[in-house]
């Protein structure tokens, strides 16, 4: 079962070309990457707030120009570490796309290979191009959105958490 999984595997990268691999190695990163901003959300994230919380409650001075400082310091740290490799993931998101439209090139270079060789006669062999230059640009695409939902949402996710914290810094009016 799990060896015609592989099969069918290395038959698609086989028929989508080279580009295929580049593609295979940016979306192993980017989930990588989202994987672990995942796990900070769930695990650490919440740790982080009460620690800063406790830090701040822990301080005699909340009213002064000088505290407003060190709270804006406690929320900037807290934005920084929420959205830490955010960028480089949709820097990832972005490359996955254009890598597609890479093997779309590459695949329309080899029909016109097969047709500057052989003509307009050999089908199968303009059709094998057809399909690397497809299944690069589909593959691509299918990367550059899953990959997208996730960058959005961790985005909220920081978002959320930075105006929580924000919302529980309370500032003393003298």
């Amino acid at each position: 079962m799990l060896l015609e999984y592989f099969v069918e595997l290395r038959d698609f990268f086989d028929k989508g070309g080279s580009v295929l691999f580049a593609i295979f190695a940016v979306l192993t990163l980017m989930w990588i990457l989202i994987l672990e901003r995942l796990f900070f959300f769930l695990f650490r994230m919440k740790d982080l707030h009460d620690s800063t919380l406790r830090d701040w409650e822990a301080r005699q001075d909340k009213s002064s120009w000088k505290a407003h400082k060190v709270r804006d310091a406690m929320v900037v740290t807290m934005r920084l570490l929420a959205t830490k490799r955010i960028g480089l993931i949709r820097t990832l998101v972005a490359i996955c796309p254009l890598l597609g439209i890479l093997g779309t090139v590459a695949g329309m270079i080899f029909v016109f290979d097969v047709i500057t060789i052989t003509g307009t006669g050999n089908a199968r062999g303009m059709a094998a191009g057809i399909t690397k230059a497809t299944l690069p640009t589909m593959a691509g695409l299918v990367a550059s959105l899953s990959g997208l939902l996730c960058a959005v949402r961790l985005e909220r996710a920081a978002q959320r958490a930075e105006e929580k914290l924000v919302d529980e810094l309370q500032i003393d009016t003298p």
